[in-house]
């Protein structure tokens, strides 16, 4: 049975291993022909780009194959996780514009029955109570290069074994006098297999369970069962995992079947049960950008930006508080692909796919980031003419609005020089432009203040020219413009990559030396026609000349609305 986009030419659904191995195990019956996704985030933080593409991986397949895919925290270190991380990553989810299946699913609700296989372990003799300290166990777990030694408690009796794990539950014991460890080969060339650690105490409340357990299990332990549980079919990693994979095997290979099937969410059905199969694919790396968690955090906290959603951050908080759309991170990650080698994407890419979506998406507006005002002498005091603007120069169905032209505009002050550079095409003393979707005018008389910059310009008005190119000449430059009357004043920030390094986190460098002064700009006293903040405007516009603004809805307010820069018109990178 294969998906029903299986075209592999298809550039909806480009090729990528993964989709070839479901399309593999369908053919051969596998799982009775279920596709089971899940994505399993740590809520130790806010979702970033990287996470992105594991979400579209995980919730597109399930929605290719018409199947399913649970949201899983996997919350077993509560030391590091909040409410606020569990909250934040439903709602981008819910952005990207995905619904997982049923209820939010939380690690720490399996905690019973993860309690439960770790005795049936102790059972079997293949789990144990460890007395080594966390840096003795390190010492004792050896190199890549030399095998460990065997902990002096790997042959306490079952009986002891079973006594000791009961009283770690009960609270016995403090912090780090003992572990629970699964009893593999300490002489393993892959170390996440030399006697791993499966439950450490830590008298901590968790965000979910309260003060119901003071032992927690591993992330290792907890995640394979969990996937048996859920009745994961293919759990999708990142690399990282390759080398966790046999652990992630052995755990479930030596849990009794029939009681990981009882556990298990097709107890009840009809469905076979199969448990699930680990596959690795290569994570997202971004050029120009810190993904690392720790690095992120650390950012926030030192204020060098002003949180986890700050426009600036790789974060899908940031991302959408900056005009990102989902559309265009789902494209971007489609695009990306999905590969078992791990290499950097240039972050043009992502910028492309959003350049790309607000292109077709976004509708037009004029905003005057550095005012610099022009009296139109040939209208009289109190004039006011509404002309009528398509919303976007292609998509007719976005219909046009109203943009009034009164005596008094604003245009941008880098629109007119008094000294024109060679090939200046805009306005010049006794030069001629075009209004955008208006009038040609022609500067008569510039005045200036006492440094001899310009504060306003006079101009004349042909009038002859509303739609119409004007007789006999040639008019070449077209400049945005906005009412002074009834324009609305605004700020706006001027957004950039957070980094000037192409290796931020590289280990020639750090990040610190690598911030980009220039990330953020902020402009004052611009001003925006009314359009872009009339009821039911979009969120998202193209400023003619500017580039893609968005309201900002967290700082904006009906006294001063502000608007973030999203993304510049062009690549202004690619020659750095």
């Amino acid at each position: 049975m294969n998906h029903p986009d299986s075209d592999k030419s298809s550039p909806a659904t480009p090729s990528n291993f993964i989709r070839h191995m479901i399309d593999k195990d369908l053919a051969e019956g596998k799982h009775g022909g279920r596709v089971h996704t899940r994505f399993p985030p740590e809520p130790n933080g806010y979702l970033h780009i990287g996470h992105a593409k594991s979400i579209c991986l995980n919730f597109s397949l399930a929605e290719e194959y018409q199947g399913l895919c649970n949201l899983r925290f996997d919350d077993t270190n509560p030391e590091k996780e909040s409410q606020e991380y569990v909250d934040a990553i439903k709602e981008n989810i819910k952005w990207l514009g995905f619904q997982w299946s049923g209820e939010v699913r939380y690690s720490s609700g399996y905690f019973d029955a993860l309690y439960d296989f770790a005795v049936q372990l102790i059972e079997s003799g293949k789990a144990y109570v460890c007395s080594l300290s966390p840096e003795k166990a390190r010492e004792y777990r050896g190199t890549l290069t030399e095998p460990g030694r065997n902990s002096p408690d790997r042959d306490r009796s079952i009986k002891e074994n079973l006594d000791m794990f009961s009283r770690m539950r009960k609270g016995e014991f403090a912090d780090g006098d003992y572990s629970l460890r699964a009893k593999i080969d300490m002489a393993s060339p892959n170390i996440n297999m030399r006697d791993p650690v499966l439950y450490r105490i830590r008298h901590i409340v968790h965000h979910q369970t309260g003060d119901k357990w003071c032992i927690y299990p591993t992330y290792d332990y907890t995640h394979c069962i969990s996937d048996a549980i859920e009745g994961i079919t293919h759990s999708l990693c990142t690399l990282e995992f390759e080398d966790h994979r046999p652990l992630y095997d052995w755990i479930l290979n030596n849990l009794d079947f029939d009681s990981l099937c009882a556990a298990s969410d097709l107890a009840d059905s009809e469905s076979e049960y199969v448990l699930p199969q680990q596959t690795e694919f290569a994570k997202l790396k971004l050029n120009y950008t810190v993904m690392g968690k720790r690095h992120l955090r650390e950012m926030v906290e030192s204020g060098i930006v002003e949180g986890w959603d700050d426009p600036r951050m790789p974060t899908l908080a940031g991302m959408r508080r900056r005009g990102f759309t989902p559309a265009s991170i789902r494209n971007f990650c489609e695009s990306v692909g999905v590969a078992r080698a791990e290499s950097v994407v240039d972050l043009a890419m992502l910028e492309h796919a959003i350049r790309d979506d607000l292109d077709k998406t976004a509708p037009r507006a004029m905003c005057v980031l550095q005012p610099l005002k022009v009296t139109l002498t040939s209208f009289e005091e109190g004039h006011l003419e509404n002309l009528e603007m398509s919303n976007h120069p292609k998509e007719e169905s976005m219909g046009s609005r109203q943009v009034p032209l009164t005596r008094s505009i604003y245009i941008d002050r880098a629109d007119f020089e008094q000294e024109p550079p060679p090939g200046f095409k805009r306005l010049i003393p006794g030069g001629e432009v075009r209004l955008r979707g208006a009038y040609v005018i022609r500067c008569d008389e510039v005045v200036t203040n006492d440094q001899g910059e310009a504060i306003e310009l006079r101009c004349s008005v042909d009038l002859d020219t509303l739609g119409k190119k004007p007789e006999g000449r040639k008019v070449k430059g077209v400049i945005h413009w906005v009412s002074a009357e009834q324009g609305i004043t605004a700020r706006v920030r001027l957004y950039d990559r957070l980094f000037n390094h192409e290796k931020p986190e590289g280990k020639e460098v750090d990040y610190h030396d690598c911030l980009n002064p220039e990330s953020l700009l902020v402009l004052d006293g611009c001003v925006v026609e009314p359009s872009a903040l009339t009821e039911g405007a979009s969120s998202n516009f193209q400023f003619e000349r500017e580039g893609y603004f968005c309201i900002d809805k967290k700082d904006s307010s009906a006294e001063l609305p502000v608007f973030n820069r999203t993304i510049t018109l062009r690549d202004s990178w690619s020659g750095k």
